[in-house]
């Protein structure tokens, strides 16, 4: 492996917490429809093959619509199913994340009917629904609780996608996130973390509801969705580009500029290899990359890759790039990509390398209406992106936090840089 000496100091022993990588789990047959009829002898298969491939744990998906179809029925039909599927996880020693409320995934949102048509309610600002959403939440942390290989509890995937048909205040979703994080947290007890995830509007979105403070600050850790198709970063800058290499890598480093805890964790819980935004023939690159570029930030949980499985071709409607994501194609086989992950995470823990702090930072000065700068094809995107390609390993400082002596010393910045 290339040992990229400028960027770590090789330690004689493994790191404290050992580097997490995983895979965000979809079923082969049938996607998340699977749960409709959940098959264990599928699920076992599906997870047989993702431990094969040196991968330490998943993170799961049931639907909101079958756990919850009335405001005040959680069938227990539906939660024994995910029980069932953590306890599977655990014959072949993989680690299980569960989300909560879905919500939306791979472009389709998933609402129960009392939350529709003449029943409307929007999810994050109706008292019922909120309540109930929480109620779901103590629910499965309950069932889920005292598994050993359990992870924990996310409130749910993405749902800040949700905020087209459901508008809501930064204040009002401080409130959602607060009130549902409590109730995981009540559910599950005190093992496990409770977290909570948003896309990259979150971070790069003028005005964006769900703020980086809401991400950086509430739930156990900061998870995030650092996606290439995401400002168009893939066709702006090209596949093979240090913008898209060093893209999760520079999303670690923005989610820990928004924490007020230096040491608090980032997970890159969602990355992936898109076409046609990665091609094919590029994506083995791109994944090594962009794992071994993410493995140079301090303080990182962990890296999951979206997904296990293609979407088959015989269900209809997702966009293009939903249909190839897989590490394995829709009948089971690994893919090059898979093959790259695999060797690259092996090296990785064949020579564990404790990264060594960024001593130098560039400072972050925006405000929630020009958050876009820090997006691709930002002003701060673009020179954080211009330092790193000329050998230097840019932390990323709020302007808040620049005169802060204390602050700086504890996240080991001794040199700050102006964006200009």
């Amino acid at each position: 492996m290339d040992p990229r000496p400028e960027e770590h100091a090789i330690s004689t022993t493994p790191p404290a917490t050992e580097l997490r990588f995983g895979v965000n789990y979809t079923p082969r047959r049938g996607w998340f429809h699977a749960w409709h009829d959940f098959d264990a002898r599928h699920a076992r298969e599906d997870l047989a093959q993702i431990a094969e491939l040196g991968l330490d744990h998943i993170r799961v998906f049931h639907l909101w619509p079958l756990l919850q179809p009335n405001r005040t029925l959680i069938r227990t039909t539906a939660v024994d199913q995910l029980a069932h599927l953590v306890d599977l996880a655990a014959e072949v020693d993989l680690d299980v994340m569960v989300d909560g409320v879905q919500g939306h995934l791979s472009s389709f949102d998933f609402y129960p009917e009392w939350t529709r048509s003449w029943h409307h309610r929007n999810v994050f600002t109706d008292p019922e629904a909120i309540e109930a959403q929480a109620t779901l939440l103590r629910t499965l942390g309950k069932a889920l609780a005292g598994r050993p290989n359990l992870i924990g509890l996310q409130l749910g995937n993405e749902l800040n996608n949700l905020v087209e048909h459901n508008p809501v205040t930064v204040h009002e979703v401080d409130h959602y996130l607060d009130t549902l994080l409590a109730a995981a947290r009540d559910g599950l007890g005190t093992a496990g973390l409770v977290t909570h995830s948003a896309y990259d509007a979150a971070w790069y979105g003028d005005d964006h509801p769900f703020t980086p403070q809401a991400s950086a600050r509430k739930g156990d850790v900061t998870t995030v969705h650092p996606w290439v198709f995401s400002g168009d970063c893939a066709r702006r800058y090209g596949p093979r580009s240090p913008q898209v290499h060093h893209l999760a890598e520079y999303g670690t480093e923005l989610a820990k500029a928004y924490a007020t805890d230096p040491a608090r964790p980032v997970w890159v819980q969602e990355t992936g290899a898109p076409e046609p935004h990665i091609p094919a023939a590029d994506a083995p690159l791109f994944a090594r990359e962009t794992l071994l570029n993410a493995a140079s930030c301090t303080n990182l949980w962990g890296i999951t890759w979206w997904c296990s499985h293609d979407v088959d071709r015989s269900l209809a409607d997702y966009p293009e790039l939903e249909y190839t994501l897989g590490l394995f194609d829709s009948q089971g086989k690994p893919k090059p990509i898979a093959e790259a992950i695999e060797e690259t995470i092996t090296e990785v823990r064949t020579l564990p390398l404790t990264p060594s702090p960024r001593t130098a930072a560039l400072v972050l000065d925006c405000t929630p209406s020009t958050r876009s700068t820090s997006g691709p094809g930002g002003a701060f995107f673009e020179e954080w992106m211009r330092l790193r390609a000329q050998g230097v390993r840019p932390a990323v400082v709020l302007a808040e936090h620049a005169g802060d002596s204390t602050y700086l010393a504890a996240r080991g910045v001794t040199e700050l840089i102006d964006a200009g």
